[in-house]
């Protein structure tokens, strides 16, 4: 009984450690703290890739190769960025790595970044017919378009986040975001005849973030 009662103190002690904190136990030798910090995440990565590719049992390897990769090379984590942005960094790079093994730059058709978060109590839409235009329109866009208003609406990474996970130069970013939203005003323009401005776009892109967000519990967990 004694040593539970020690090995539950120890977890909870464990559980609330910052990433930083586990990174630097868990480099010297504490797998506790290894495991921790991936349980942090696992859910996130998982909801991250299973969109994005035909099945979830392809979710869950990617899941598993990101977070091996993390292992391996985890002494070359220098903190520069948050363990969750190197987290979704590694997460990237082994998911193009998939497209191009398969012969592809993106996906195969049908598969896209775009979530839906279905309907949600706290109704963060003005309306279902505004999140049905939204998603229709978001389902036309270019796959990269998709992506990178994920990582920065509903996983809430900034430039120089983003910078280090896509790999692209800060004015890249930035131009990809604008023209993201530049293509989804023309796209909800195509689904309905009142269309809308960028101002809208953007306040539609936080409602759907919000709903994704607490579709997947991500709000509260301290994940955003």
């Amino acid at each position: 009984m004694a040593s539970f009662r020690v090995q539950f103190i120890i977890s909870m002690v464990i559980a609330t450690r910052d990433d930083m904190a586990l990174i630097e136990a868990w480099r010297g030798g504490d797998n506790r703290a290894g495991s921790e910090l991936f349980s942090r995440y696992f859910d996130e990565l998982y909801g991250f890739f299973r969109n994005k590719v035909p099945t979830g049992d392809l979710a869950e390897d990617l899941v598993q190769q990101t977070l091996l990769s993390c292992v391996r090379h985890r002494d070359g984590f220098r903190g520069d960025s948050s363990f969750r942005t190197y987290l979704f960094t590694v997460a990237r790079s082994r998911l193009y790595d998939l497209y191009r093994r398969r012969g592809k730059s993106e996906p195969a058709a049908g598969v896209s970044s775009l979530i839906d978060p279905g309907r949600t109590p706290s109704s963060l839409f003005r309306s279902e017919e505004r999140r049905r235009v939204l998603l229709e329109a978001l389902g036309r866009l270019s796959f990269d378009q998709q992506l990178v208003l994920e990582l920065h609406y509903v996983r809430g990474f900034t430039g120089p986040q983003l910078v280090q996970i896509l790999d692209v130069p800060e004015g890249t970013v930035r131009s990809r975001l604008r023209r993201a939203r530049a293509a989804l005003v023309q796209h909800i323009a195509g689904v309905d005849a009142k269309g809308v401005d960028d101002d809208e776009v953007h306040a539609d892109l936080e409602s759907w973030a919000g709903a994704v967000q607490e579709a997947a519990g991500l709000r509260g967990r301290g994940v955003l």
